[in-house]
């Protein structure tokens, strides 16, 4: 099969694409077809080795999201499962590839009404937005701020908080017109942006001198909800009378799967659309990373398989 392989940490040229041995699923496991493979903020971290975790083992095919056709199962497997469309993270690893193997308790069918390309992009970004938006519990006539608004998670997020009746404020640099279709705008690159808005909640992505200003903007007793560090720390919160929402330990499993189902049933109903900014070919992954890291991209990034 044709993988993009990693052998050493560092720019996006350590993204090479080769042809390796086709995976076998284990018992437990499924084998995917891949069309479509996520790319994530974080995985560009990763890649450089300066990610939020401790660095991994090396070689590696990097990507941890992808959507495509049960072709294959391992031992202890339903063998009905053989040509559902699914959407399932792969561990961590093994994503950017024609064929890669995923637990079958993690993998989600595609419902009908929803394309496949939608789905991936809802895998990881849906299931963080359903996830922060369930514990930000916002109400009617509240006001929210989302940092990064432009990006898949950000635009998700925008959605949300709108039906559920919130007045709903996007934060990015440039890339206007795309927040515009969830809410209203603001520039975070302009000096003191902060300073024209003030929310309940803020949905911060950012981190950095971009979340710590946007923390101004909270109401007394207004909520933080801080899921990334895009600008290299967490945002500070001292001494602000606001409440930083927090959960007790990381989604289980089942509570990740769950929440994929909840995305993607939200889809199909037509209640939450993706934006697809860009797409690449499997071959090209350095591009895409490179894009990313320039914040030249919109929305979801995929690799076309």
């Amino acid at each position: 099969m044709r993988a993009i392989v990693m052998d050493e940490f560092g720019g996006p040229e350590v993204l090479r694409a080769r042809t390796v041995e086709d995976p076998v699923p284990g018992e437990g496991q499924v084998l995917v077809r891949v069309e479509f493979a996520s790319i994530t903020f974080v995985e560009t971290q990763v890649r450089a080795g300066k990610g939020p975790f401790a660095p991994p083992s090396l070689p590696r095919i990097p990507g941890n999201g992808v959507g495509g056709t049960i072709v294959a199962v391992g031992e202890g497997v339903d063998e009905g499962l053989v040509g559902t469309a699914v959407v399932t993270t792969t561990g961590g690893t093994g994503g950017y590839a024609s064929l890669a193997r995923a637990s079958a308790a993690d993998v989600v069918p595609v419902p009908e009404g929803v394309s496949l390309r939608d789905a991936v992009a809802l895998l990881a970004d849906g299931r963080t937005a359903v996830m922060l938006h369930e514990q930000a519990k916002i109400q009617p006539g509240e006001r929210v701020l989302v940092l990064a608004a432009g990006g898949g998670v950000g635009g998700l997020l925008m959605q949300l908080a709108a039906a559920a009746g919130a007045e709903v404020v996007g934060a990015a640099r440039g890339k206007r017109e795309r927040v515009e279709r969830f809410g209203s705008y603001v520039d975070y690159s302009e000096q003191g942006w902060a300073r024209s808005v003030e929310a309940d909640v803020v949905f911060d992505g950012v981190g950095g001198a971009v979340g710590t200003e946007a923390m101004t903007a909270l109401r007394p007793g207004g909520r933080a909800s801080m899921y990334g560090m895009a600008g290299g720390s967490w945002s500070e919160t001292d001494g602000l009378p606001i409440t930083v929402l927090e959960r007790s330990g990381p989604p289980s499993p089942e509570e990740l799967r769950g929440l994929v189902a909840t995305a993607l049933e939200l889809a199909a109903q037509g209640r939450l659309r993706p934006t697809i900014g860009q797409t690449y070919p499997l071959e090209e992954a350095a591009s895409a990373h490179r894009a990313i890291e320039a914040r030249q991209t919109t929305g979801k990034t995929l690799l076309v398989i």
